[in-house]
């Protein structure tokens, strides 16, 4: 007989903290995502650009009242192993003892392909931006990348990422520790660096918002929440602590990680780095004949264009070098990120298959590693797909990001209500975590996902195009769930629905 291969609990607070830390990236995402945030317009077809501080703090509000959902959820449930979420949606409704444990299949099944909606898709983002930022660090060398160049980029960083997750976990934290440290080092620096231009203000140019005040106020509560749906990729992954439940050593670990990993990130450094960049936006900054915020999103790396500025005004002309520094950081930290976001999804879907709800071969452990194999090769064949995708246009890129937000949202609105039900009887609840900030939790995210159908609905040029085609992928996406659910029931001779026991 084979001899059972079991995950290992090698983790410890550190190692849980730092690939969930590596998911959320604690600076590579200001390179990343400035242009698509500065980019989108709302329904009148003006830009939402100048509350983009302000967006990214409401998505914070929102991660925050989600996190700790999940963190009070990993103490009552530490035996969720790899399912998270997953794993949390049957606990709950299963402990409940009313009618909603009939619900308990149904609600987790729910959980999970949703799960796929986020975790397979956003590693397919990240390669996409791989793909960008290489290109953009060849053409400062005069190295032109044709469409097809950015295609095989996309490819050969997607494989060798999943070659990396293949060898599983214990490499995987080592290169989130350096990667971190990297990052947060390199990205804090040039914040300093362009708050400093804002004060000396050495070529005497107009800024875009003329206070430190009009970068944090709210401008317009619409285009806060329309910055948001794109926001929030700076800061998921926090939830990622909880997959690693199975290879953690205490789960004490799990539950402050989750919360860890988001102070570290994204209260402190992501607030930080966002208000030194928008202090620097300013109307002599051209792209393409464009100023300001619209040389930005016309732009395909604007940070990038930044610290060469900074570099060229305060720092007797390294600006070049510079640029090159910081790229070559955030080319590390997009290497982690995707590979955390591949062991964190590669997990959920190891938990559906133990579970019958996906295919039994991605449930399969490698005999050597540990590491649902099948399930690596897979997920990175689908980031290839999703990257080679999202290098094609701005347009393609926004769309496969709002797909993966969407698959967010939904994740994070359903744990939120699990939280609720799991402690609605709990005999420890405590009403404001345990009650008040799931509702609050839930709510947001149902908010978020109104904002992307609104854009789809009555957005403006190529925001409404990638959110029409988000709203597509995901009915489409929902549809062949409801066919596998089904019909795979059907095969078992299971229930969607479990009877009441009438005893």
């Amino acid at each position: 007989m084979a001899q059972q291969v079991e995950l290992k609990k090698t983790l410890s607070l550190t190692g849980v903290t730092m690939n969930a830390m590596a998911l959320i990236a604690p600076g590579a995402f200001l390179w990343l995502t400035f242009q698509l945030q500065a980019a989108q317009v709302n329904s009148s077809g003006g830009t939402t650009a100048m509350d983009m501080f302000a967006g990214l703090v409401l998505a914070l509000i929102l991660a925050f009242l989600t996190a700790i959902s999940y963190s009070k959820l990993s103490e009552i449930y530490p035996e969720a192993g790899t399912g998270t979420s997953y794993y949390f949606a049957e606990k709950a409704f299963m402990d409940e003892p009313s009618k909603l444990s009939v619900f308990s299949r149904i609600v987790k099944f729910i959980v999970g392909w949703f799960s796929h909606l986020y975790y397979w898709i956003y590693p397919g983002v990240m390669v996409a931006m791989m793909a960008t930022l290489i290109t953009y660090i060849l053409g400062q060398f005069g190295l032109a990348v044709p469409l097809f160049g950015q295609i095989l980029i996309a490819v050969v960083f997607a494989a060798l990422t999943g070659a990396v997750a293949y060898r599983g976990i214990n490499g995987s934290t080592i290169s989130s520790i350096v990667i971190n440290v990297i990052q947060i080092v390199t990205l804090v620096f040039v914040t300093i660096l362009a708050i400093i231009y804002r004060v000396q203000n050495p070529q005497h140019v107009q800024f875009v918002h003329q206070s430190f005040t009009s970068i944090i106020i709210p401008h317009s509560l619409a285009n806060v929440l329309f910055q948001s749906t794109i926001a929030i990729l700076l800061l998921v992954g926090f939830e990622s602590a909880t997959a690693l439940a199975g290879e953690s050593k205490s789960p004490k670990h799990v539950s402050r990680g989750v919360i860890l990993s988001l102070v570290i990130q994204g209260l402190i450094c992501y607030l930080l780095e966002y208000a030194g960049a928008l202090s620097w936006i300013n109307t002599s900054y051209t792209v393409s004949g464009k100023t300001g915020l619209d040389a930005a999103a016309a732009s395909s790396a604007p940070i990038g264009d930044m610290v060469r500025i900074l570099g060229d005004t305060l720092l007797n002309n390294t600006g070049f070098f510079l640029m090159v520094v910081v790229a070559i950081s955030v080319a590390i930290a997009v290497f982690g990120t995707t590979l955390a976001c591949m062991n964190t999804g590669i997990r959920v879907t190891y938990a559906m298959a133990k579970d019958s709800e996906m295919p039994s071969v991605l449930g399969m452990l490698h005999h050597k590693h540990a590491t649902p194999h099948t399930a690596v090769w897979t997920i990175t064949i689908v980031s290839a797909i999703v990257g080679a995708i999202g290098v094609i246009s701005i347009t393609n890129l926004t769309a496969v990001t709002l797909v993966s937000n969407i698959g967010t949202f939904v994740l994070y609105g359903m744990t939120n209500l699990i939280s609720l039900i799991a402690f609605m009887r709990h005999p420890k609840r405590n009403p404001i975590t345990h009650i008040v900030v799931p509702i609050l939790g839930l709510l947001a995210n149902i908010g978020m996902l109104l904002a992307v159908i609104y854009l789809g609905i009555l957005g403006g040029g190529a925001t409404q195009t990638a959110a029409i085609a988000a709203i597509i992928a995901t009915v489409v996406w929902m549809l062949i769930g409801i066919v596998y659910l089904v019909t795979n029931s059907k095969k078992q001779g299971r229930r969607i629905i479990a009877v009441k026991s009438l005893s």
